[in-house]
């Protein structure tokens, strides 16, 4: 059977994990969350003293990039893939608003995405893939059979974003997560080494106003029809 690479690029908080676990989980592809693993980077970060409110030391950040081993292990309870940092489920840590704080300011560092990228483009070898991130189809797959870009206003994302930690019994405030949200679209797009744009040839999909069922489906017709084409 004939499988397709597929990359989906966006902004935070728009559901891009959730959008490409369904379309992964029903296609019977790989799913790859590269925003976990810059998460899992900053996570280490933290944990090292290396970044915090009014600091960050790049240079050592940098030169410990050697000791740091990110794996994906598939639950098979929750059908997803976890992240590992050096052999530790990190999962719930990295999905908290201080990382969040952290994780454009580490992802802007050329090392970093460098080393990122070399891990990302081995996993797709052979295609059947799913990926999404920021980069996916400008840089990890410049060539992916199917590009998607998803958007949605700040103020959307932000109070998505918002009852999802609620929901999992975080303190944060609406102002905390927007201001998060909107300093890393500043970031993202800002930086100097791989900016989050839209590649030339990926569909975007606004989905302020869809349901994750109404933007599955549409990206599952994109899908086969560039199954089709192949």
């Amino acid at each position: 059977m004939k499988k397709i690479t597929i990359a989906i690029d966006g902004f935070s908080s728009t559901g891009k994990s959730t959008l490409a676990k369904q379309l992964a989980k029903h296609l019977g592809y790989v799913y790859v969350d590269t925003g976990a693993m810059y998460r899992a980077v900053t996570l280490f970060a933290m944990e090292h003293g290396y970044i915090g409110a009014d600091f960050f030391d790049k240079e050592s950040l940098t030169n410990s990039l050697q000791y740091i081993k990110l794996e994906f292990h598939f639950n098979s309870d929750l059908g997803f893939a976890e992240m590992f940092l050096n052999g530790t489920n990190v999962e719930a840590e990295i999905r908290t608003i201080e990382v969040s704080n952290f994780v454009s300011q580490v992802a802007e560092i050329s090392a970093v995405r460098t080393k990122l990228v070399e891990q990302q483009q081995q996993m797709g070898k052979g295609q059947g893939i799913v990926m999404d991130g920021r980069d996916i189809g400008t840089v990890v797959f410049p060539n992916a059979n199917l590009k998607i870009f998803m958007t949605a206003s700040a103020a959307t994302r932000a109070r998505r974003r918002y009852d999802e930690l609620k929901q999992k019994g975080l303190n944060v405030s609406y102002e905390e997560v927007l201001k998060n949200v909107e300093s890393r679209d500043y970031i993202d797009t800002h930086r100097d080494d791989s900016p989050l744009t839209k590649a030339a040839d990926a569909i975007q999909i606004d989905n302020s106003e869809l349901t994750r069922e109404q933007q599955f489906d549409a990206v599952l017709d994109l899908t086969k029809l560039s199954l089709k084409s192949l």
